[in-house]
Protein backbone atom coordinates (compact mmCIF):
# COMPACT_ATOMS: atom_id res chain seq x y z
CA UNK A 1 0.00 0.00 0.00
CA UNK A 2 3.05 2.35 0.83
CA UNK A 3 4.65 1.55 -2.33
CA UNK A 4 1.41 2.32 -4.36
CA UNK A 5 1.17 5.80 -2.68
CA UNK A 6 4.58 6.55 -3.60
CA UNK A 7 3.58 5.73 -7.33
CA UNK A 8 0.99 7.48 -6.95
CA UNK A 9 2.32 10.88 -5.67
CA UNK A 10 5.75 10.76 -7.33
CA UNK A 11 3.38 10.53 -11.05
CA UNK A 12 0.81 13.29 -9.37
CA UNK A 13 4.13 15.61 -9.67
CA UNK A 14 5.43 14.59 -12.46
CA UNK A 15 2.01 15.10 -14.57
CA UNK A 16 2.53 18.31 -12.79
CA UNK A 17 5.39 19.31 -13.76
CA UNK A 18 4.98 18.23 -17.41
CA UNK A 19 1.08 20.35 -17.58
CA UNK A 20 3.43 23.25 -16.27
CA UNK A 21 5.95 23.25 -18.72
CA UNK A 22 3.48 22.39 -21.59
CA UNK A 23 1.03 25.28 -20.33
CA UNK A 24 3.56 28.02 -19.20
CA UNK A 25 1.37 31.19 -20.29
CA UNK A 26 -1.82 29.70 -18.30
CA UNK A 27 0.27 28.67 -14.92
CA UNK A 28 1.72 32.26 -15.07
CA UNK A 29 -2.36 33.46 -15.39
CA UNK A 30 -3.32 31.22 -12.52
CA UNK A 31 -0.09 32.07 -10.40
CA UNK A 32 -0.42 36.12 -10.84
CA UNK A 33 -4.43 35.43 -9.28
CA UNK A 34 -3.68 33.68 -6.67
CA UNK A 35 -0.86 36.30 -5.66
CA UNK A 36 -2.66 39.00 -6.86
CA UNK A 37 -5.61 37.70 -3.49
CA UNK A 38 -2.78 37.29 -1.67
CA UNK A 39 -0.65 40.43 -1.50
CA UNK A 40 -4.24 42.33 -1.53
CA UNK A 41 -6.18 40.72 0.68
CA UNK A 42 -5.25 37.87 2.64
CA UNK A 43 -1.68 39.16 3.99
CA UNK A 44 -3.11 42.76 5.22
CA UNK A 45 -6.39 41.14 6.55
CA UNK A 46 -4.84 38.25 8.34
CA UNK A 47 -1.31 39.69 9.63
CA UNK A 48 -2.80 42.29 12.53
CA UNK A 49 -4.44 39.13 13.67
CA UNK A 50 -1.99 36.93 14.04
CA UNK A 51 0.66 39.33 15.75
CA UNK A 52 -2.14 40.43 18.02
CA UNK A 53 -3.18 36.68 19.01
CA UNK A 54 0.49 36.07 19.59
CA UNK A 55 1.23 39.03 21.77
CA UNK A 56 -2.52 38.39 23.73
CA UNK A 57 -1.11 34.32 24.61
CA UNK A 58 2.42 36.13 25.65
CA UNK A 59 1.01 38.26 28.51
CA UNK A 60 -0.94 36.01 29.43
CA UNK A 61 -4.65 37.21 28.30
CA UNK A 62 -5.43 33.61 26.70
CA UNK A 63 -4.98 32.21 30.01
CA UNK A 64 -7.28 34.77 31.84
CA UNK A 65 -9.99 34.21 28.90
CA UNK A 66 -9.89 30.55 29.49
CA UNK A 67 -10.37 30.22 32.94
CA UNK A 68 -13.32 32.94 32.32
CA UNK A 69 -15.08 31.08 29.89
CA UNK A 70 -14.37 27.29 31.07
CA UNK A 71 -18.04 27.42 32.72
CA UNK A 72 -19.35 28.06 28.98
CA UNK A 73 -16.91 25.73 26.75
CA UNK A 74 -16.80 22.97 28.75
CA UNK A 75 -20.02 22.01 28.96
CA UNK A 76 -21.08 22.92 25.08
CA UNK A 77 -18.30 21.58 23.27
CA UNK A 78 -15.90 19.56 25.83
CA UNK A 79 -12.99 22.00 25.68
CA UNK A 80 -11.15 23.95 27.72
CA UNK A 81 -12.18 27.44 28.04
CA UNK A 82 -8.85 29.10 25.71
CA UNK A 83 -11.26 27.64 23.01
CA UNK A 84 -12.99 30.88 23.25
CA UNK A 85 -10.61 32.42 22.30
CA UNK A 86 -9.46 30.43 18.96
CA UNK A 87 -13.13 30.33 18.27
CA UNK A 88 -14.06 34.22 18.23
CA UNK A 89 -9.99 35.09 16.93
CA UNK A 90 -10.94 32.55 14.06
CA UNK A 91 -14.43 34.02 13.42
CA UNK A 92 -13.00 37.24 12.81
CA UNK A 93 -9.64 37.20 11.12
CA UNK A 94 -11.19 34.05 8.86
CA UNK A 95 -9.19 31.08 7.36
CA UNK A 96 -7.01 29.46 8.87
CA UNK A 97 -6.53 31.44 12.07
CA UNK A 98 -8.58 29.20 13.71
CA UNK A 99 -6.19 26.13 12.89
CA UNK A 100 -3.19 28.46 13.92
CA UNK A 101 -4.16 28.97 17.05
CA UNK A 102 -5.28 25.88 17.75
CA UNK A 103 -1.95 24.65 17.41
CA UNK A 104 -0.23 27.19 19.06
CA UNK A 105 -2.11 26.16 22.25
CA UNK A 106 -1.35 22.38 21.70
CA UNK A 107 2.43 23.01 21.62
CA UNK A 108 1.83 24.78 25.49
CA UNK A 109 -0.48 21.71 26.40
CA UNK A 110 -3.46 23.91 27.14
CA UNK A 111 -5.36 21.86 25.01
CA UNK A 112 -4.85 17.52 24.67
CA UNK A 113 -5.16 15.87 21.46
CA UNK A 114 -8.61 15.11 21.54
CA UNK A 115 -9.60 18.79 22.59
CA UNK A 116 -7.62 19.89 20.19
CA UNK A 117 -8.73 18.25 16.61
CA UNK A 118 -12.50 19.32 18.64
CA UNK A 119 -11.51 22.43 18.70
CA UNK A 120 -9.72 23.36 15.27
CA UNK A 121 -13.31 21.46 13.49
CA UNK A 122 -15.49 24.36 14.51
CA UNK A 123 -12.76 27.51 14.54
CA UNK A 124 -12.22 27.38 10.62
CA UNK A 125 -14.52 29.43 9.28
CA UNK A 126 -14.58 32.46 7.26
CA UNK A 127 -13.82 36.44 8.21
CA UNK A 128 -17.36 38.69 7.63
CA UNK A 129 -15.44 41.15 5.30
CA UNK A 130 -14.97 38.34 3.08
CA UNK A 131 -19.05 37.15 3.24
CA UNK A 132 -20.27 40.21 3.15
CA UNK A 133 -17.69 42.41 1.14
CA UNK A 134 -16.37 39.75 -1.67
CA UNK A 135 -19.13 37.33 -2.06
CA UNK A 136 -22.32 39.69 -0.95
CA UNK A 137 -21.63 42.81 -2.34
CA UNK A 138 -18.82 42.24 -4.90
CA UNK A 139 -20.14 38.88 -6.91
CA UNK A 140 -24.00 39.33 -6.06
CA UNK A 141 -24.01 42.92 -5.26
CA UNK A 142 -26.26 42.20 -2.86
CA UNK A 143 -24.98 43.24 0.52
CA UNK A 144 -28.38 41.64 2.29
CA UNK A 145 -27.73 38.17 0.96
CA UNK A 146 -24.39 38.22 3.64
CA UNK A 147 -27.11 38.11 6.61
CA UNK A 148 -27.84 34.53 5.49
CA UNK A 149 -24.43 33.36 4.47
CA UNK A 150 -22.98 34.92 7.72
CA UNK A 151 -25.73 33.23 9.68
CA UNK A 152 -25.61 29.90 8.13
CA UNK A 153 -22.37 29.72 8.00
CA UNK A 154 -21.62 30.15 11.92
CA UNK A 155 -24.35 28.60 13.00
CA UNK A 156 -22.97 25.46 10.62
CA UNK A 157 -19.88 26.01 12.76
CA UNK A 158 -21.98 25.69 16.21
CA UNK A 159 -23.46 22.88 14.78
CA UNK A 160 -20.01 21.08 14.13
CA UNK A 161 -19.05 22.02 17.43
CA UNK A 162 -21.70 20.65 19.54
CA UNK A 163 -21.60 17.35 17.07
CA UNK A 164 -17.78 16.92 17.56
CA UNK A 165 -18.37 16.86 21.71
CA UNK A 166 -18.90 13.56 21.02
CA UNK A 167 -15.68 12.62 19.30
CA UNK A 168 -12.99 10.80 21.31
CA UNK A 169 -14.81 10.10 24.42
CA UNK A 170 -11.94 8.08 25.70
CA UNK A 171 -9.81 11.20 26.15
CA UNK A 172 -7.61 10.45 29.23
CA UNK A 173 -5.78 13.52 29.27
CA UNK A 174 -8.41 15.70 28.87
CA UNK A 175 -10.73 14.00 31.22
CA UNK A 176 -7.69 14.49 33.93
CA UNK A 177 -8.22 18.41 33.61
CA UNK A 178 -11.35 18.41 33.06
CA UNK A 179 -12.67 19.93 36.29
CA UNK A 180 -15.23 22.48 36.62
CA UNK A 181 -13.89 25.67 37.42
CA UNK A 182 -16.43 28.28 38.94
CA UNK A 183 -16.60 31.79 37.38
CA UNK A 184 -13.51 33.70 38.83
CA UNK A 185 -12.46 36.88 37.78
CA UNK A 186 -9.60 36.69 40.73
CA UNK A 187 -8.37 33.42 39.68
CA UNK A 188 -8.58 34.45 35.80
CA UNK A 189 -5.99 37.53 37.06
CA UNK A 190 -4.00 35.04 38.59
CA UNK A 191 -3.50 32.64 35.65
CA UNK A 192 -2.96 36.04 34.19
CA UNK A 193 0.08 36.74 35.48
CA UNK A 194 1.10 33.40 36.26
CA UNK A 195 1.52 32.79 32.44
CA UNK A 196 3.11 36.11 32.33
CA UNK A 197 5.95 35.83 34.53
CA UNK A 198 6.32 32.53 33.10
CA UNK A 199 7.40 33.88 29.11
CA UNK A 200 10.89 35.50 30.01
CA UNK A 201 11.03 36.97 27.03
CA UNK A 202 10.90 41.03 27.20
CA UNK A 203 8.85 43.06 25.52
CA UNK A 204 10.89 44.08 22.10
CA UNK A 205 11.41 40.01 22.02
CA UNK A 206 7.98 39.51 22.73
CA UNK A 207 6.93 41.25 19.81
CA UNK A 208 9.85 40.28 16.87
CA UNK A 209 9.10 36.93 17.53
CA UNK A 210 5.36 37.42 17.22
CA UNK A 211 5.94 39.15 13.58
CA UNK A 212 8.68 36.88 12.50
CA UNK A 213 6.43 33.84 13.38
CA UNK A 214 3.22 35.73 11.62
CA UNK A 215 5.04 36.18 8.52
CA UNK A 216 6.74 33.15 8.05
CA UNK A 217 2.57 31.29 8.54
CA UNK A 218 1.40 34.10 5.93
CA UNK A 219 4.01 33.13 2.97
CA UNK A 220 3.18 29.65 3.70
CA UNK A 221 -0.53 30.75 3.11
CA UNK A 222 0.59 32.80 0.47
CA UNK A 223 2.19 29.65 -1.35
CA UNK A 224 -0.77 27.18 -1.06
CA UNK A 225 -2.99 29.48 -2.60
CA UNK A 226 -0.49 30.46 -5.45
CA UNK A 227 -0.64 26.63 -6.02
CA UNK A 228 -4.07 25.37 -5.97
CA UNK A 229 -5.03 28.71 -8.30
CA UNK A 230 -2.22 26.94 -10.48
CA UNK A 231 -3.57 23.49 -9.94
CA UNK A 232 -7.21 24.25 -10.56
CA UNK A 233 -6.17 26.04 -13.95
CA UNK A 234 -4.07 22.84 -14.94
CA UNK A 235 -7.19 20.78 -13.94
CA UNK A 236 -9.35 23.15 -16.49
CA UNK A 237 -6.90 22.79 -19.20
CA UNK A 238 -6.77 18.99 -19.05
CA UNK A 239 -10.80 18.45 -19.68
CA UNK A 240 -10.36 17.30 -16.05
CA UNK A 241 -12.80 19.74 -14.91
CA UNK A 242 -15.17 19.09 -17.21
CA UNK A 243 -15.15 15.50 -16.98
CA UNK A 244 -16.25 15.57 -13.52
CA UNK A 245 -18.58 18.57 -13.90
CA UNK A 246 -20.70 16.21 -16.21
CA UNK A 247 -20.78 13.45 -13.73
CA UNK A 248 -21.96 16.29 -10.93
CA UNK A 249 -25.22 17.44 -13.69
CA UNK A 250 -26.18 14.00 -13.98
CA UNK A 251 -26.27 14.18 -10.11
CA UNK A 252 -28.28 17.11 -10.03
CA UNK A 253 -30.77 16.02 -12.70
CA UNK A 254 -31.40 13.50 -10.73
CA UNK A 255 -32.88 15.67 -7.61
CA UNK A 256 -34.64 17.82 -10.31
CA UNK A 257 -31.81 21.03 -9.64
CA UNK A 258 -30.18 23.06 -12.63
CA UNK A 259 -27.15 21.00 -14.81
CA UNK A 260 -25.47 24.14 -14.52
CA UNK A 261 -25.54 24.37 -11.04
CA UNK A 262 -22.51 21.41 -11.42
CA UNK A 263 -20.39 24.31 -13.18
CA UNK A 264 -18.92 26.19 -10.39
CA UNK A 265 -18.73 23.06 -7.74
CA UNK A 266 -15.08 21.53 -8.82
CA UNK A 267 -13.25 25.13 -9.29
CA UNK A 268 -15.53 25.99 -5.41
CA UNK A 269 -13.50 22.31 -3.98
CA UNK A 270 -10.43 23.64 -4.30
CA UNK A 271 -10.91 27.79 -3.95
CA UNK A 272 -14.19 29.25 -2.63
CA UNK A 273 -13.60 32.42 -4.23
CA UNK A 274 -13.51 31.33 -7.56
CA UNK A 275 -15.86 29.20 -6.92
CA UNK A 276 -18.39 31.46 -5.32
CA UNK A 277 -17.69 34.20 -8.07
CA UNK A 278 -18.39 31.67 -10.68
CA UNK A 279 -21.74 30.82 -9.01
CA UNK A 280 -22.86 34.20 -8.95
CA UNK A 281 -22.69 34.25 -12.68
CA UNK A 282 -24.56 31.28 -13.35
CA UNK A 283 -27.44 32.13 -15.52
CA UNK A 284 -30.97 30.40 -15.25
CA UNK A 285 -30.19 29.57 -11.88
CA UNK A 286 -32.01 31.27 -8.61
CA UNK A 287 -30.95 33.36 -6.00
CA UNK A 288 -32.16 30.73 -3.10
CA UNK A 289 -30.10 27.87 -5.41
CA UNK A 290 -27.16 29.96 -5.76
CA UNK A 291 -26.97 30.91 -2.13
CA UNK A 292 -27.73 27.47 -1.02
CA UNK A 293 -24.41 26.00 -3.00
CA UNK A 294 -22.42 29.32 -2.06
CA UNK A 295 -22.92 27.96 1.95
CA UNK A 296 -21.92 24.85 0.64
CA UNK A 297 -18.86 25.62 -0.56
CA UNK A 298 -18.01 28.42 1.82
CA UNK A 299 -18.80 25.87 5.05
CA UNK A 300 -16.88 22.80 2.95
CA UNK A 301 -13.56 25.71 2.77
CA UNK A 302 -11.64 24.59 -0.27
CA UNK A 303 -9.00 22.08 -0.80
CA UNK A 304 -6.59 24.97 -0.90
CA UNK A 305 -7.32 25.97 2.78
CA UNK A 306 -7.91 22.16 4.06
CA UNK A 307 -4.07 21.74 2.73
CA UNK A 308 -2.87 24.97 4.48
CA UNK A 309 -5.08 23.63 7.83
CA UNK A 310 -2.74 20.33 6.86
CA UNK A 311 0.18 22.03 7.08
CA UNK A 312 -0.12 24.10 10.32
CA UNK A 313 -1.20 20.73 12.01
CA UNK A 314 1.60 18.82 10.62
CA UNK A 315 3.95 20.70 13.25
CA UNK A 316 1.58 18.98 16.15
CA UNK A 317 0.14 16.04 17.21
CA UNK A 318 -3.34 16.95 16.09
CA UNK A 319 -4.92 14.67 12.91
CA UNK A 320 -5.91 15.98 9.47
CA UNK A 321 -9.16 13.63 9.11
CA UNK A 322 -11.28 14.80 11.82
CA UNK A 323 -10.66 18.26 10.89
CA UNK A 324 -11.48 16.92 6.64
CA UNK A 325 -14.90 15.21 8.26
CA UNK A 326 -15.52 18.81 10.25
CA UNK A 327 -15.73 20.61 6.94
CA UNK A 328 -17.88 18.19 5.38
CA UNK A 329 -20.28 18.21 8.04
CA UNK A 330 -20.39 22.62 8.53
CA UNK A 331 -21.10 22.40 4.30
CA UNK A 332 -24.00 20.13 4.95
CA UNK A 333 -25.33 22.14 7.78
CA UNK A 334 -24.64 25.45 6.23
CA UNK A 335 -26.47 24.44 2.98
CA UNK A 336 -29.48 22.84 5.07
CA UNK A 337 -29.53 25.86 7.53
CA UNK A 338 -29.76 28.29 4.15
CA UNK A 339 -32.71 26.43 3.20
CA UNK A 340 -34.59 26.69 6.22
CA UNK A 341 -33.62 30.25 6.67
CA UNK A 342 -33.91 31.96 3.09
CA UNK A 343 -38.03 31.76 2.54
CA UNK A 344 -38.70 33.63 5.81
CA UNK A 345 -35.76 35.80 5.87
CA UNK A 346 -35.98 36.20 2.02
CA UNK A 347 -39.33 35.46 0.89
CA UNK A 348 -39.46 38.05 -2.02
CA UNK A 349 -36.33 36.93 -3.37
CA UNK A 350 -36.55 33.31 -3.11
CA UNK A 351 -37.12 33.05 -7.00
CA UNK A 352 -34.27 35.70 -8.13
CA UNK A 353 -36.73 38.39 -8.25
CA UNK A 354 -35.96 41.75 -7.13
CA UNK A 355 -38.78 44.14 -5.52
CA UNK A 356 -38.65 47.71 -6.67
CA UNK A 357 -37.86 48.95 -2.86
CA UNK A 358 -34.39 48.16 -1.45
CA UNK A 359 -33.64 49.05 2.21
CA UNK A 360 -31.85 51.18 3.64
CA UNK A 361 -30.16 49.05 5.73
CA UNK A 362 -29.23 47.19 2.77
CA UNK A 363 -27.80 50.06 0.97
CA UNK A 364 -25.39 51.30 3.81
CA UNK A 365 -24.62 47.73 5.00
CA UNK A 366 -23.61 47.51 1.13
CA UNK A 367 -21.69 50.79 0.90
CA UNK A 368 -20.14 49.69 4.09
CA UNK A 369 -18.39 46.47 2.67
CA UNK A 370 -17.71 47.46 -0.76
CA UNK A 371 -15.87 50.49 1.03
CA UNK A 372 -13.80 48.15 3.34
CA UNK A 373 -13.07 45.73 0.17
CA UNK A 374 -11.71 48.93 -1.66
CA UNK A 375 -9.79 50.28 0.45
CA UNK A 376 -7.94 46.82 1.61
CA UNK A 377 -7.25 46.09 -2.26
CA UNK A 378 -5.42 49.61 -2.80
CA UNK A 379 -3.60 48.99 0.46
CA UNK A 380 -2.65 46.11 0.71
CA UNK A 381 -0.25 45.94 -1.48
CA UNK A 382 1.93 48.59 0.09
CA UNK A 383 1.26 46.83 3.27
CA UNK A 384 2.45 43.92 2.74
CA UNK A 385 5.66 44.82 1.27
CA UNK A 386 6.54 47.32 3.91
CA UNK A 387 5.92 44.08 6.14
CA UNK A 388 7.94 41.71 4.42
CA UNK A 389 10.64 44.63 4.32
CA UNK A 390 10.30 44.76 7.86
CA UNK A 391 10.71 40.65 8.08
CA UNK A 392 13.32 40.72 6.31
CA UNK A 393 15.26 43.58 8.50
CA UNK A 394 14.17 41.17 11.53
CA UNK A 395 15.44 37.87 9.65
CA UNK A 396 19.34 39.33 8.88
CA UNK A 397 19.09 40.90 12.85
CA UNK A 398 18.85 37.82 14.18
CA UNK A 399 20.90 36.11 11.81
CA UNK A 400 23.98 38.38 12.93
CA UNK A 401 23.08 38.18 16.83
CA UNK A 402 23.40 34.32 16.36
Amino acid sequence: MTKWKTVLLSGGALMMAAALISMPGESLQASTRGLDIWWKIVFPSLLPFFIVSELLIGFGVVRLIGILLEPLMRPLFKVPGVGGFAWSMGMASGFPAGARLTARLRQERQLSRIEAERLVSFTNSSNPLFIFGAVSAGFFQNATLGIILALSHYLGNVVVGLTMRFYGRNDHEGAERSVRRKFSVKEAFRGLHESRMADHRPLGKLLGDAVSSSIQSLLMIGGFIILFSVLNQVLYHLHITTVLSSAISSLLSFFHLPPNLSIPVIPGLFEITLGSQMTSELAEVSLFQQAVLVSFLLGFSGFSIQAQVASILAETDIRFKPFFFARILHGVAAALITIFLFKPLFGRLTDGEATGAIPVFSQQTSSFWIDAMDILTKTGPLFTIICLLLYCLLYAKRLRSS
